[in-house]
Parts: C-alpha cells; structure tokens; sequence
C-alpha cells in the first residue's frame, strides 16, 4: 500500500532531501545537491522565496519505506507577472512505479486545486529561476553545474498522466576542437566600435560585489520578461542567489555590459563543479566533503554559460558576439576542453542561432510539462 504524508518535521525534511541518494545510489552520472543548500533552500523561515510565496513538500510511503517525493508550489510573483492562476510541481522522485508517481501527482493537484489554481506547470525548483524541466535524452551524460538530472521513465510518467509538454530548452555543448574562432577575430573591431557609443565591457569587479549584484538584478529582470515561463525575482531572491553563486565564480568568466555606467547586459558563466561534486558523498561537505571541493577544484577542465542576456535597445549591437568571444578566450588560456551553454528557450531564435554560429550543438533537450486542473 502507497501513503502519502506531508513534511512536517526536520527529520522529514532531511529524508526527503537524501531520498535522491537512495534512488540514483550506484548511477555514476549523478551529482548529489549538497545538503546545506538543499535545506536552506526549504527553509520556509529563511529563505526569500516564503517572503512572498509557499509551498508544501510529500513524501510517499511503501511498506514504510520512502519511495518519492513531490513538492505542490505557489507562487504569487509568477501570478502577479503574468496574470495566471498557474501553479508549480516540483522536486520530483520516485522509483519506476507509475502508481507512486501518480499518487505523488494527485497530492500536488489537489493541493494546488485548493489554493484556487487552475493550471499546472514543471517540474521546477520554486520557478524557472532556478533548477528545472526533466532532460528527454542524453541520459548518459552527467549534468553540469545547476543542471537537472533525471530518471529516463519520468516523461514517460507525465505523459501517461495527461501533461503536455508546455515548452522545451536546450542545452548546448561545444569543445576546445569545435568551437568557431570567428567570434574571436572580430571581438576587437566590435568593441572599438561599441566604444564610440559609450558602451564598454568589462569583467565582475569581485571587490564591488553587492554593488554588481544589486545592478545586474534589473537587467535579469529586464531581459528574459518576454521568455515564456519566465518570473521576476525579487531583490532578496536575486541577492540571496547571487551570493551562492559567489563562492564558485571565476570573475574571468564572468562579464559586464555597461552603457557610460548603466548596467545594459551581463554573462554569466560557471567552472563546472559538478566535476568534483559527483563525488562527494550523499551532499555532505562535512566534515570531508570540503577537502574534495578544495583539492580537486583545479582538475575542473569544462564550464556552463548560466546566463547571458542584453535588455531591450542595446541587442544586435555585437555585445552578445564580444561575450562569447571573451569567454572562448578564457577557456582557450585555462585549458578548458568543452562547455555547456543552457538553457536556451527554443523559440529563442537570435540565441539559438549565437549559439549555432559558434559551432555549438544541441545535445540535451530540457522539457516543461503543463496540465489544466
């Protein structure tokens, strides 16, 4: 018999973060989340996101034994955005039991149908502002940094239960062999010209960091508006990301578009420590997992583009071209072999076609399900 309860205690919240341990235990492609981040982020006490939102967290129960989890997620800045009563599932696991994965469904819809929400949209991790969509393919490829990583039977799971796939995003992935040398030969050229205008580009200046940080948030908010699915996120969400992601940036990677001082676009990419993190055991860094991160950081040879966006009146000027460029020298002076750039919307063609133009090629596709209530 499959029960269902709701996460009520720190016990609770503890399996229910190991539980992907268990799942995946013996799968040399996973990556375990690491448990402080996993529990800061549930932490509905401390976390920004319970500023202005809520969620609840499932487990399911056979035989006594922990075999999925769910979590039922509204999101009041995605209603107040967009202007649609459309909820979120997320955190998804479960062994390959179509039963288990129906029951852990029909919990997060009856949750979200009492919240007054007519649509369903995932899975994601509070929104698309964060880890999201199950990957259709390439499941024999280790996910890089912030990526998801997922059972092959889950979209066969969402199918079988009515979703519908609302949209799908890409993961490119060009090499040290592959990618095109063109971008360099004219990054010069373009930001001389940019330069006339007024417009320069720079790497993150780490000692000003809280200052980058707070003027990068109105461009992410100001970019990726008219993506679908998109949400803002609030200062204290952006700030609190931002942080984290301090602690495994490599300011060389990471690149500024300024406009005589007003921030106009950025690039944002990340060594991928997944390399190291693969294995630290069950996500602790404690008390040893921390030397692994330490000791084995300069074997990373791979990096993720996270984001990279221009807001409106300032695209198709070259900027993205000179981010690209800037990057791919990096890597060739780091000794960097290959890189992901993720994840590109679809139907963002001028992206998709960036991307394309620097030999990059599609080999992960990241899909969001979608069911009426």
């Amino acid at each position: 018999m499959i029960t269902i309860e709701k996460v009520n205690s720190s016990k609770q919240i503890k399996e229910f973060i190991d539980f992907p341990h268990d799942l995946y235990e013996g799968d040399p492609n996973y990556v375990p989340e690491i448990f402080i981040g996993q529990k800061d982020l549930l932490n509905k006490k401390k976390h920004p996101f319970f500023k202005h939102s809520k969620l609840d967290l499932f487990l399911a129960y056979k035989n006594k034994k922990i075999v999925g989890r769910i979590a039922a997620i509204r999101n009041n800045n995605h209603i107040k955005f967009t202007g649609k009563h459309e909820g979120f599932f997320g955190f998804f696991e479960a062994i390959n039991d179509y039963e288990v994965a129906k029951l852990l469904f029909d919990t997060a819809i009856d949750w979200l149908k009492k919240e007054g929400l007519t649509n369903v949209i995932g899975p994601t991790s509070f929104s698309t502002n964060e880890i999201f969509g199950w990957h259709l393919d390439a499941y024999n490829i280790p996910p890089m940094v912030s990526m998801a990583y997922n059972k092959d039977y889950y979209p066969g799971f969402a199918d079988k239960y009515g979703f519908t796939k609302k949209t799908d995003h890409f993961a490119y992935y060009m090499t040290d062999k592959t990618v095109s040398q063109k971008a360099l030969k004219v990054c010069d050229a373009i930001e001389a010209r940019l330069k006339t205008k007024g417009i320069t580009i720079r790497s993150v200046n780490m000692k000003k960091f809280t200052e980058e940080a707070e003027k990068s948030h109105y461009v992410y908010n100001s970019a990726w508006d008219k993506n679908a699915g998109f949400v803002p996120m609030s200062y204290d969400e952006f700030m609190h990301l931002c942080k984290e992601m301090k602690m495994i940036m490599d300011p060389e990677l990471c690149y500024i578009a300024e406009h005589e001082g007003k921030f106009i676009g950025f690039s944002f990419s990340f060594p991928d420590i997944n390399q190291v993190l693969k294995d630290v055991k069950r996500g602790r860094l404690l008390p040893f997992g921390i030397f692994k991160l330490l000791f084995n950081r300069g074997k990373i040879n791979k990096f993720r583009v996270v984001v990279l966006g221009v807001i409106e009146g300032y695209r198709k000027l070259g900027i993205e071209a000179c981010f690209f460029a800037r990057t791919i020298n990096y890597a060739q002076k780091n000794n960097m072999i290959a890189a992901e750039a993720s994840l590109i919307l679809e139907n963002n063609e001028m992206m998709n076609q960036a991307l394309k133009n620097i030999n990059a090629e599609i080999y992960k596709t990241y899909r969001l399900y979608q069911l009426a209530l």
